[in-house]
């Protein structure tokens, strides 16, 4: 059965009420937050019920630091797309605004779970919090349970060598790690790699001038990964998978534009402007560089040689010819 999505959780018809539910927000969908999924999954299961998560859009973060620098690990599409492949039946994308941010952890228990969407088990974490000013926890959880008639369970914390002895898998973690050029530490996290999406745009297409065509895709709203080269993985839209290497950054040498991945993917030249494309960031090459001569002028050679170095270091990591 494909995901359902649903944008609310008030005058739900029937059929789209009584799941067990994952609740959290669930950005990255790392190592942590599959194993509340999965607690959810059990309760699904032993209930002949349908699988659902709650996640919210906006994200939280936005209603209360509006002024944040960009911070999101996926696009509610890749969201959508994560859940599905685990199995999810619906994800509840609950609008978080004033309403949302005004409710009580109690408010939100018996509005949210079990007058709108009749969860018959919640699956939380075990550091949790819901409610205003973050008050609920996995006990008020259980109890909320027992007052309005759905079972709880909470996911133990969930952490490897990867994050050290003793701490967790979380979110943070995953945007410190791509912030510190890391995205072998972040796929750790994520159990998959870190993934930037986008409709690729038109640019100067410098690139293609010089026998390297690139597909510029701007962050966003996307967390900013360390500037610089990667080696990357990219899917088209058909189902293709192409290697590549990749430039993210301001693109200082021909001026400075909105931070943005372009990626160069190997044997392949085709008209894609417009398109969704995904593409993974796989591990760190260098950083971002600024090409000018000693007369401080653009340095065009200088950038090729430099970029044909880079794409060798990406097959190299790729393991292609």
């Amino acid at each position: 059965m494909a995901l359902k999505v649903l944008h609310g959780w008030k005058n739900l018809a029937e059929a789209d009420r009584g799941a067990a539910i994952a609740h959290g927000n669930f950005d990255g969908v790392h190592r942590g937050h599959q194993k509340v999924i999965q607690e959810a999954a059990a309760a699904a299961r032993s209930l002949e019920a349908p699988l659902g998560v709650i996640s919210f859009e906006p994200h939280p973060r936005l209603h209360f630091q509006p002024d944040a620098p960009p911070f999101r690990l996926m696009t509610p599409h890749q969201l959508a797309r994560t859940l599905e492949g685990m199995g999810v039946d619906r994800l509840y994308l609950l609008p978080f605004g004033a309403e949302m941010a005004g409710f009580t952890d109690q408010d939100f228990a018996r509005e949210v779970l079990f007058k709108g969407l009749g969860a018959r088990h919640v699956a939380v974490g075990f550091d949790t919090t819901f409610g205003k000013d973050r008050t609920g926890s996995p006990d008020a959880m259980r109890r909320y349970g027992r007052e309005f008639g759905f079972s709880v369970s909470v996911a133990e914390a969930e952490g490897g060598a990867a994050v050290g002895e003793g701490q967790k898998f979380s979110s943070t973690g995953v945007r410190n790690a791509l912030r510190a050029g890391d995205p072998r530490l972040a796929a750790d996290i994520l159990g998959r790699p870190f993934a930037i999406e986008g409709v690729v745009q038109k640019g100067r297409q410098l690139g293609r001038q010089l026998g390297f065509p690139t597909a510029n895709v701007p962050l966003g709203d996307y967390v900013a990964p360390r500037f610089g080269v990667y080696a990357t993985r990219t899917r088209l839209k058909d189902g293709r998978q192409l290697n590549g290497v990749a430039n993210i950054g301001v693109n200082p040498t021909t001026g400075e534009v909105a931070p943005r991945l372009e990626v160069w993917m190997f044997e392949f030249d085709e008209d894609i402007y417009g398109e969704l494309i995904e593409t993974d960031l796989i591990e760190f090459i260098r950083d971002e560089l600024t090409f000018v001569d000693a007369h401080g002028d653009f340095d065009i050679p200088a950038m090729v040689e430099e970029v044909h170095r880079d794409a060798a270091k990406a097959r190299q990591i790729l393991g292609v010819g």
